[in-house]
């Protein structure tokens, strides 16, 4: 085969898992149509399809295997090659690779960047290609963006697979992520929505000290780009210079997403997490008082082990007397070889099974009476896409960020474009979902 051959095959993508997975994604995609190659978006139509994996919990690892199978069933019509990249192959190499035969390629995380290499070797085409990175093909709605600033983590939670799968907290250069964010807004992006397993030890591996602020500084000077989210922010590091910046910075958007996991200081203590029940508490007090525009969005596990009636009772009683209207619960998952998984004492799955229906039920509570409190505010929102099926475009404010908040409904209107933003006021609160007018 010759390389114009190569060049004419079409390439499709799977992607799954976190946003920090999507961006590595999105740099493979962009590295592909820079060099010639065409991507589409139906994997029934692609000559080589990648499948791009995530390992976090055994959910994830299912899920995976499913869509690398599915990929594979995709050789019985037009397609020729798999390429499986991503978490699985940092976690499960041996076992899969040896396991599913059909696919013809595994990347490891840190290869990435040789995917044409990998899909001229694929094709027995005799090139070598020199690995560059080019700009990147987005698989958002091209009005929001991604922007991971650092790979790995230190924090060394007792539940979580991240450090085995990605290695040590590695933080991207300031210069090249503000260089990605120029590219990116020139692209049309006008929120960007910083990630990495922990943005607030941004730059102290790089630079000995944290640099998180200097490059939000230096983001907010970006034509064109309207908001900056921040996602996964550490308890323990947030203080109030960093709470004064948000607080005062008009592109920061009033949403900081802190990963409490837990409040019982026991379990605290046995997950190796470094801000206890009183510190948590202090946190959440102050952001109340003193920053009150700042809505603290959090994620929590249920059935750690050793966790009892009374622990979980405690944490219950938490999400009431701290009331946030996005929250995320996740069950305790055994996941080899990590410290939980030799714990003794582990929670019976029906039991944490039954304790997170109890405990998001009582969230579903908390969230619609805040939300209601909303109704006949006047705010501004990111028109994100148009719901055929209902008739109204689908809107988030600053409040809610894509995929895991509530979003907001607006009526079809002609002067409605996707990708602008709006003042909206809000007049309904429907099954869980915003409804509002232009105003």
């Amino acid at each position: 085969m010759t390389e114009k051959e190569l060049l004419e095959k079409k390439v499709s993508a799977i992607c799954l898992g976190c946003d920090k997975n999507r961006v590595d994604l999105e740099h493979m995609l962009g590295n592909l149509r820079e060099f010639g190659f065409e991507v589409i978006d139906d994997i029934t139509n692609a000559q080589i399809i990648i499948v791009n994996t995530c390992a976090f919990i055994a959910p994830a690892v299912k899920e995976s295997i499913d869509n690398i199978l599915l990929a594979t069933k995709q050789k019985n019509g037009v397609c020729e090659k798999v390429i499986v990249t991503g978490c699985i192959n940092e976690r499960y190499f041996e076992e899969i690779k040896a396991e599913i035969g059909e696919v013809d390629k595994f990347v490891k995380v840190k290869d990435n960047d040789t995917i044409i290499q990998t899909l001229f070797d694929c094709y027995n085409v005799d090139k070598k290609i020199k690995n560059h990175d080019s700009e990147r093909l987005l698989t958002t709605p091209s009005h929001y963006a991604y922007l991971k600033i650092a790979d790995g983590c230190n924090n060394g939670c007792a539940f979580c697979t991240i450090p085995r799968i990605r290695g040590r907290y590695k933080s991207e250069e300031l210069s090249d992520l503000v260089k990605e964010a120029k590219e990116l807004a020139s692209q049309g992006v006008k929120e960007l929505i910083i990630v990495a397993q922990d943005i607030t030890r941004y730059g102290e591996d790089l630079y000995e000290k944290n640099m998180l602020i200097p490059l939000l500084e230096k983001l907010s000077k970006i034509k064109g780009i309207e908001w900056i989210r921040l996602h996964y922010a550490y308890p323990e590091k947030i203080d109030d210079e960093l709470l004064e910046y948000i607080y005062n910075n008009d592109k920061i958007c009033k949403y900081l997403d802190i990963p409490l996991q837990h409040i019982d200081n026991k379990i605290l203590y046995e997950m190796n997490r470094r801000c206890d029940e009183k510190q948590t508490r202090e946190l959440i007090t102050k952001i109340r008082e003193k920053y009150p525009k700042i809505a603290l969005r959090t994620t929590y596990i249920v059935g750690f082990p050793g966790e009892t009636r009374k622990q979980f009772k405690n944490l219950l009683e938490f999400i009431k007397q701290n009331p946030m209207p996005n929250v995320g619960f996740f069950p305790f998952y055994r996941e080899e070889k990590t410290k939980a998984y030799f714990m003794k004492h582990q929670v019976p799955n029906f039991i944490k099974k039954h304790r997170l229906k109890v405990i998001q039920k009582a969230q579903e509570i908390v969230s619609d009476e805040l939300n209601k409190q909303r109704l006949n505010q006047v705010v501004q929102v990111l028109v994100d896409s148009f719901d055929e099926n209902t008739g109204y475009f689908v809107a988030r404010d600053m409040y809610n960020s894509p995929d895991v908040d509530f979003c907001i409904m607006i009526k079809d209107n002609s002067k409605i474009e996707i990708g602008k933003m709006y003042n909206v006021k809000l007049t309904d609160y429907i099954n869980r979902i915003f409804v509002g007018e232009i105003v």
